[in-house]
C-alpha cells in the first residue's frame, strides 16, 4: 500500500464521543482502547472534541482535567500520538454577542479551549465552529426565525463585532502555537458562516494568518457553490496562509469508502498548496448527533462499548476501510499528476 508522501492522517473522534470525560478515569480506559486500536490502524493522530461546561466551572478547572487526560495518554504508551481538537461556541460564550462582558466571557472561554488544544497537540490546530454559535438560530419577537437576506443582515453587525475577539484570540494562540481554523457548517444546521468564502471575508479584516480556515468535503459538496468558486476559495486561502485544516468527509457523514466525495475534484485543488494533515471525520449515530444531525442510519457499533451487531460495520471497520480510501485516492492523484500531458499532434491534409 503506497504511504501519503509527506502527509499525517488524523481520525476524528466523532466516531466515538463528544464528550472525552476527563474527570472520569473509567471513560479514559475507554478512550485509550480506542486511541491504540485506530492508532494500530496507521493513523498518525487524532481530533477530539472539547465539550462545553456549565458558565459555572473554572475554564482552568477544565484545563487541568485535560493535563491529567494527556499524561494518562503518556502513561499508556501513546505519547508520540498527535492531538488536534473540534471547538464549538455556545449561547453563554458568544464572540459575535451585542453585549461587551458576553464576548468577554467568550475570549476567556476561547482562550481556555486553545489552552486544552496546546496541552494535548502541542503545536497544533484548533478546528471547528468557534464564530458563531453552532445550531442558535435567531428568532423574532413573534418566535419566527430569520432566513435568507434578513438573516444575513442580521449576522454582518454581529461579525464586525467578534473582529477585536478574534484579533486577540489570534494573537494568544499563536503564542501558544496553535492554529485556528474557522470550519463553516451547513445552513440546515447552523447560520452562518455557511460557506469557505464566508470564513475568508471575515478573516479579511483580521491583521493575523494565525487565524485560517477549515475546508470539509462534506460540507463544499452539500453548500458551496460549485467548482470554480472552490478552487477560487483555496486558492485564495492558501494565498494568504489561512489554509489550515482539511476534513475528510462524506457528506451523509459516514462511511467514507465508496462515498460520494468528489476526489478529482478536491484534490487537484487542495493537494499542491496543503502541506497539513488531513482528518477522516465520521459521525456516528450517537448523542448528540443522531438527533442534531437527524441521522436514520445505523450506529456503527463500537468495540468495547456496544455489542456487535449482525450486518452491520463496526467503528473499526469504517476506520480502517476510510484510511485505504484516502491513500488510495492520493496515490491515484500523485500518479495522474506525474504523468506526462499527452502531444498534441497535427493534422494536415488528412494525414
Amino acid at each position: 500500500m503506497n504511504a501519503i508522501p509527506e502527509r499525517d492522517v488524523f481520525f476524528s473522534f466523532f466516531m466515538f464521543t463528544a464528550d472525552l470525560k476527563p474527570e472520569d478515569p473509567r471513560y479514559t480506559k475507554v478512550l485509550i482502547d480506542h486511541l491504540k486500536a485506530v492508532a494500530d490502524m496507521g493513523y498518525d493522530g487524532f481530533d477530539l472534541h472539547i465539550a462545553s461546561r456549565p458558565p459555572t466551572v473554572d475554564h482552568q478547572l477544565e484545563v487541568d482535567g485535560y493535563v491529567r487526560l494527556k499524561k494518562a495518554f503518556d502513561a499508556a504508551g501513546l505519547g508520540d500520538l498527535k492531538f488536534t481538537t473540534n471547538v464549538g461556541t455556545t449561547r453563554t460564550f458568544d464572540p459575535t454577542s451585542p453585549y461587551e462582558e458576553q464576548r468577554a466571557q467568550a475570549l476567556a472561554y476561547l482562550k481556555s479551549r486553545v489552552d486544552i488544544t496546546r496541552v494535548l497537540g502541542g503545536d497544533s490546530i484548533m478546528s471547528g465552529p468557534f464564530l458563531y454559535p453552532y445550531g442558535a438560530f435567531p428568532v423574532t419577537d413573534a418566535g419566527d426565525q430569520l432566513w435568507s437576506d434578513a438573516l444575513l443582515d442580521w449576522m454582518e453587525p454581529r461579525f464586525r463585532a467578534a473582529r477585536p475577539v478574534f484579533e486577540e484570540l489570534a494573537t494568544y494562540a499563536a503564542a501558544r502555537g496553535v492554529k485556528l481554523a474557522i470550519e463553516p457548517i451547513k445552513s440546515w444546521e447552523s447560520p452562518p458562516p455557511n460557506m469557505v468564502s464566508r470564513v475568508l471575508d471575515f478573516l479579511d479584516d483580521l491583521g493575523h494568518a494565525h487565524c485560517g480556515a477549515t475546508i470539509d468535503t462534506a460540507q463544499v459538496v452539500l453548500e458551496s457553490q460549485g467548482p470554480s468558486i472552490f478552487r477560487d476559495n483555496v486558492a485564495r486561502a492558501a494565498r494568504q496562509e489561512r489554509l489550515h485544516y482539511i476534513h475528510v468527509s462524506a457528506p451523509d457523514r459516514g462511511a467514507v469508502r465508496d462515498s460520494w466525495i468528489p476526489w478529482d475534484v478536491i484534490l487537484k485543488e487542495v493537494e499542491p498548496v496543503y502541506r497539513g494533515p488531513y482528518l477522516v471525520e465520521v459521525f456516528n449515530a450517537i448523542p448528540p448527533f443522531d438527533s442534531s444531525m437527524r441521522m436514520a442510519r445505523r450506529r456503527f457499533w463500537r468495540p468495547g462499548e456496544d455489542d456487535p451487531v449482525p450486518g452491520v460495520d463496526s467503528a473499526y471497520d469504517v476506520a480502517v476501510a476510510a484510511l485505504e480510501e484516502l491513500r488510495e485516492q492520493v496515490a491515484r492523484y500523485a500518479r495522474v499528476r506525474s504523468e506526462p500531458e499527452p502531444l498534441a499532434v497535427a493534422h494536415a491534409g488528412g494525414v
